[in-house]
């Protein structure tokens, strides 16, 4: 007799599908899923667009020119931040390379650290000096890899990883560029209140930069790291893609 049932990520989907069915008079949502039931809220990002941001703050403090993408499982949901910050990227540099890699096809891929970090190493051997890791688990293997480069006379890392979804910063501690963070908290909190309040609705709900459903993370961990530039240019294109000038291209359904 719960008012409400939340599912946390795509995984879930098909057993909310299945259990809201049964259960029609109670209220589900499903987080990174969709179901078209009409007592299931589907709550999604607009992870494309965090994306683009980080793409920019890789691309100003790339000092090869070449930057990594390391994906979990080969599917769209994973395309969608990929092509985001390639956009982001190339925004900056047209020129700029983009290795990308994704660590298998099946659930296992999520789960797979020794693989990320093989990946990973593979695009530091081939020029990158940045790496996005949207692979779960697996990406914990490019934080690994990153630390293992060391720094320079200076101190400051000479390859850095881009953490994924939560604030990663924290992982390792001046290797960590920034994270690509979704703010599922804002997305749950909603729906929550959405039903103390009476007003739950089923469907899409769509959570972007203009809601504050996706960013970047700054804090103490990697505040040194960014320029002061790179950080005018992501806050930039945050608004002009809030305000509609920059269209970023959704690749999950492509």
């Amino acid at each position: 007799r719960y008012d409400v049932i939340v599912g946390i990520g795509f995984a879930q989907a098909p057993i909310m599908e299945s259990v809201a069915k049964d259960y029609p008079k109670i209220q589900f949502a499903i987080v990174d899923g969709v179901s078209e039931l009409p007592n299931v809220a589907s709550l999604v990002f607009k992870e494309h667009e965090g994306s683009y941001l980080v793409g920019i703050l890789a691309a100003m403090t790339s000092r090869t020119g070449t930057l990594g993408f390391l994906g979990g499982m080969d599917i769209g949901l994973i395309h969608r931040f990929a092509r985001g910050y390639e956009e982001g990227a190339k925004s900056v540099n047209p020129n700029i390379r983009i290795l990308q890699n994704y660590v298998g096809v099946t659930d296992g891929a999520w789960n797979n650290p020794g693989r990320g970090k093989e990946l990973a190493l593979a695009q530091i051997a081939k020029g990158a000096d940045v790496i996005f890791t949207a692979a779960g688990n697996s990406g914990l293997g490019a934080f690994d890899a990153v630390e293992e480069m060391g720094t320079d006379e200076n101190g400051r890392a000479t390859h850095f990883v881009i953490g994924v979804d939560s604030n990663q910063n924290m992982v390792k501690p001046g290797f960590v560029l920034t994270s690509m963070v979704k703010r599922v908290d804002n997305a749950v909190y909603q729906i929550v209140s959405d039903v103390k309040a009476g007003r739950f609705k089923a469907g899409l709900h769509v959570f972007g930069l203009e809601s504050d459903g996706v960013g970047y993370a700054v804090d103490e961990y990697n505040r040194a790291l960014l320029s002061p530039e790179a950080i005018k240019a992501a806050e930039e294109a945050k608004r002009k893609i809030i305000g509609g000038e920059i269209t970023v291209t959704d690749a999950m359904f492509q």
